[in-house]
């Protein structure tokens, strides 16, 4: 065991936070730390590393043991560079490589004992210079640095330049370097696009000491963790196994609690029914009995109820009106700032009812293509054409869209004005903004509470087309999994942008990868887009980039008439199954009414009859015989 938490509890301003919490960590394992937003996973962090004190209980960490932990938000400041920075975690073998290089130039001026006593010395730090990996630490340094989404190019940047998402990346690479015993990360993938996650999946799972993940990202956590500490509450319940299983675990247990629940609840009023008759009799014996019951019912241990779909945000996106079948053209969009070319000669179509997940790297532009879409930003060429009765309601990951000046009630009243003010406060209590709450200031909100703004206003904007700007930023898994259920349920359509690989394996049917400056089409899911990814990727090596684009774009071509053929045949596999369905079902009715007919009295005195209902039924036979065969073929593909 190398760190071991046991009875922690913490309150503020009265309030608990954590009650009693126990779990440990053993050497190697890898466990997530999971949880509504809220729910004490940061704190708890902060515990152990000793930055906060609990009420109650302690945290052992094994001996000698070294941890190393991320906060969500870093506040490096300084003149070293990205790369100056990360070098520093190497400090002693940079010391050791200028001491080897002082004593090969002291050697050139020695002989004698004194030549062969340097020669020692240098043999001695040589040996413990290879030892401590000081042949690879610069390329070591170089690889998180590009495993971590920073180009060459960037490793010259001053860090009191750098923006807080690449701090973090930064902090996180000096973290890694450090080896330490174990690895303390609070939602590390939140400054990271979907390369630089996978690289750190990989990472994780091969590091050989302890991890402690506090994450929404349900695809890393799946990939990386052996272990799930969920809060929830304020106490802990440990899971073995990765999220999905997790997940399931809990559903079961959250059923077989509920369950429990509703029968104690069932028998406390059959109890304080009968003790209440039983009072009414107004009889010596009955009241005895009556207090009796009382007592037992006193003395039973009340079951609390467990958290519902109540407790957490519950909406719909409902159309006001259906689109056109062409809800969206771009042909030929370019865009530039300065010298910096973020893509050229960019065109798709969105057709009505697709849900598309736009992905890539940091840095590619998305963000800027859709700001271009909804003419926040003008393109520097290129037209786009929206189709007929075409109503957007764009998410903004930045919600620039909110006013800070004004409280939540007024956000909602201001943009739909026909609303009363009950209609506003029970769709706002959808989103968990009850009573007072409506009433707090934009500004003074979290990242998940504008979050639920917004999406409390896209869900009133009807619109039959949603573009989304990374809208699982700032949600905990709770919220999004009721938002994938949205989307999945919205017959609408979508155009998202998304480094959510489990959001988007959910709820896209299609997927634009903005990649060297170009779209590439893959009709599927993220699963879908990694399988056909690897070909990609092997044409860039064989045929270098402007050949591999080709190929990609031809590829992508020819995945989606595929894609296509497979689709039809699979609406005429089932338009086959319906209708043999239909006939079967025709065919048994008809069997069935020549049996009644048989128990006639009068057919069986009707011989004519009878050898007429009798061919039928044979006919029947051979016909059912052979729909049946017709339809086991069609189900067996």
């Amino acid at each position: 065991m190398i760190l071991n938490i046991s009875g922690v509890s913490k309150a503020y301003d009265g309030k608990d936070i954590l009650r009693d919490v126990s779990f440990h960590i053993e050497e190697r394992e890898k466990a997530a730390l999971v949880g509504v937003n809220g729910a004490g996973k940061s704190t708890l962090l902060k515990i152990i590393m000793g930055l906060e004190e609990a009420d109650s209980g302690y945290t052992v960490l094994s001996k000698d043991c070294r941890i190393g932990y991320l906060a969500q938000h870093q506040e490096l400041e300084g003149s070293n560079t990205i790369y100056e920075q990360l070098l520093s975690v190497k400090s002693e073998l940079l010391l050791l490589d200028d001491r080897i290089r002082a004593s090969e130039k002291k050697m050139a001026h020695l002989e004698g004992d004194a030549l062969e006593e340097e020669m020692e010395s240098y043999a001695r730090m040589t040996e413990a210079f290879e030892r401590d990996g000081g042949y690879a630490y610069r390329s070591e340094v170089t690889g998180v640095l590009k495993g971590l989404g920073f180009s060459e190019d960037e490793f010259g940047k001053r860090i009191g330049d750098l923006s807080g998402g690449q701090k973090t990346r930064v902090a996180l690479g000096r973290l890694l370097l450090t080896t330490p015993d174990i690895i303390m990360l609070d939602e590390p993938t939140n400054h990271l696009d979907m390369h630089s996650i996978e690289w750190l999946e990989t990472y994780l799972m091969n590091y050989p000491s302890a991890v402690l993940i506090v994450s929404h990202d349900r695809y890393f956590l799946n990939r990386v963790v052996t272990k799930v500490v969920e809060i929830e509450g304020g106490t802990a319940r440990t899971y073995s196994g990765n999220y999905d299983d997790f997940s399931v675990k809990k559903e079961a247990l959250r059923k077989a609690a509920y369950a429990a629940w509703v029968n104690q609840e069932r028998e406390r009023e059959h109890q304080m029914a009968v003790i209440a008759k039983l009072k009414q009799f107004n009889r010596e014996k009955s009241i005895r009995r009556a207090e009796s019951r009382e007592k037992m019912l006193n003395k039973m241990e009340v079951i609390e109820k467990p958290l519902t779909s109540d407790d957490q945000i519950s909406f719909r996106f409902v159309p006001k009106e259906e689109s056109g079948n062409d809800v969206l053209l771009a042909e030929g969009l370019a865009k530039s700032f300065g010298k910096e070319k973020l893509f050229s000669d960019i065109s798709f179509e969105i057709h009505k009812g697709e849900h598309v997940a736009v992905i890539g790297d940091n840095g590619t532009g998305k963000s800027t293509l859709f700001k271009i879409l909804n003419g926040v930003i003008r393109q520097d060429a290129g037209t786009i054409t929206y189709g007929a009765h075409v109503v957007t309601s764009y998410y903004d990951q930045e919600m620039q869209v909110l006013d800070s000046a004004k409280t939540i009630f007024e956000e909602i009243s201001d943009d739909y004005p026909s609303m009363t003010n009950t209609e506003i406060r029970t769709r706002l209590a959808a989103f968990l903004f009850t009573e007072e709450d409506v009433f707090k200031r934009i500004g003074d909100l979290s990242g998940g509470e504008r979050a639920r703004v917004s999406l409390c206003k896209l869900m009133l904007s009807n619109a039959n087309f949603l573009m989304l700007d990374e809208p699982t930023n700032h949600l905990d898994i709770n919220s999004r999994e009721v938002l994938e259920s949205a989307i999945r349920a919205y017959e609408g359509t979508v155009l998202c942008i998304s480094h959510d690989r489990y959001f988007i394996n959910r709820t896209a049917t299609r997927i634009l990868d903005l990649t060297k400056k170009h779209l590439l089409n893959y009709i599927g899911n993220y699963d879908y887009y990694l399988e056909k990814k690897e070909d990609v990727e092997r044409a860039q090596l064989h045929s270098g980039i402007r050949t591999a684009e080709a190929t990609a774009d031809s590829s992508a071509k020819l995945d989606w008439k595929a894609q296509k053929e497979e689709e039809a045949k699979k609406r005429k596999q089932a338009n086959d199954l319906k209708k043999l369905e239909m006939l079967i079902e025709r065919l048994e009715e008809e069997d069935a009414a020549i049996d009644v007919l048989f128990e006639d009295p009068e057919t069986a005195v009707n011989p004519e009859k009878l050898t007429e209902l009798s061919r039928r039924k044979n006919e029947l036979m051979r016909e059912l015989e052979e729909a049946y065969g017709e339809w086991e073929r069609l189900q067996d593909g």
